[in-house]
């Protein structure tokens, strides 16, 4: 599979989940992947914790200096603290929006000259809690529904640069954090039952899944698609709850 051949990949958050099965994919289709996060990856590694407003641009001049170019974006690492926003410590807040907003705005904006130069793409991963919200999630719900407002924004700025720019919309995916919270609940089985129901597939997502889509989104197939969020939750946005 040679579908990125000659390309340079940047992937934030490509330690596990999402991240991973993205970077893995795109090295599966001759990409050069590069992964950014606090700890280690399977791939090129640059160490950086995304907290830090001048990480992005340190990213970028590392993956360019080595690679000689960035070809595709994608903006997966994330952050998620609850708390309602009468309970919710403002550093959390501010932490969320630097991970989840400000860190892909800043990722761009210093990987845009080399994109332009490219006619590259960008991929934000958002959630569908930027579309509607689960309890307690003011700031993640605020900073993905930001993300995918962001993600237009960029599409209609650069898409005559020959950059596209998508976004995803995960919904409920079997990643670590995910799993821990599952095995966290008093009767884990019944649980997974639980959120099968609320899925008319009748099962939960795999980052496999997501990042089959994001690698598509990213790909020559896809060329005339930008600005758009696309959903992938296995119909659970689409189910009415019983009455």
């Amino acid at each position: 599979m040679s579908r990125f051949a000659g390309k340079v990949a940047l992937v934030t958050g490509a330690g596990s989940g999402i991240g991973a099965a993205t970077a893995q994919l795109l090295q599966d289709c001759d990409a050069r992947v590069f992964a950014a996060q606090r700890g280690a990856s399977e791939f090129e590694d640059i160490h950086a914790d995304l907290l830090d407003p001048d990480a992005p641009e340190k990213i970028v001049a590392e993956v360019v200096h080595r690679a000689g170019g960035l070809d595709l974006l994608v903006n997966n690492a994330g952050m998620m603290r609850e708390g309602t926003v009468d309970a919710s410590p403002v550093e959390d807040w501010h932490a969320q929006i630097a991970v989840n907003l400000t860190a892909p705005f800043l990722l761009m904006r210093h990987a845009m000259p080399h994109l332009r130069d490219a006619k590259g793409a960008i991929v934000n991963v958002g959630s569908i809690e930027g579309l509607g919200n689960n309890p307690s999630h003011p700031a993640y719900g605020a900073s993905k529904a930001g993300l995918h407002g962001l993600t237009r924004a960029v599409a209609v700025d650069h898409g005559s640069d020959g950059v596209r720019c998508n976004a995803v919309a995960p919904g409920w995916i079997d990643t670590p954090l995910n799993e821990d919270f599952i095995e966290s609940m008093p009767n884990p089985a019944a649980f997974r039952k639980g959120l099968s129901g609320i899925h008319p597939v009748r099962r939960t997502g795999t980052p496999g899944d997501v990042a089959k889509l994001i690698c598509w989104l990213l790909s020559d197939e896809a060329a005339f698609v930008t600005g758009q969020v696309w959903t992938i939750d296995g119909g659970r946005m689409a189910q009415l709850s019983l009455p």
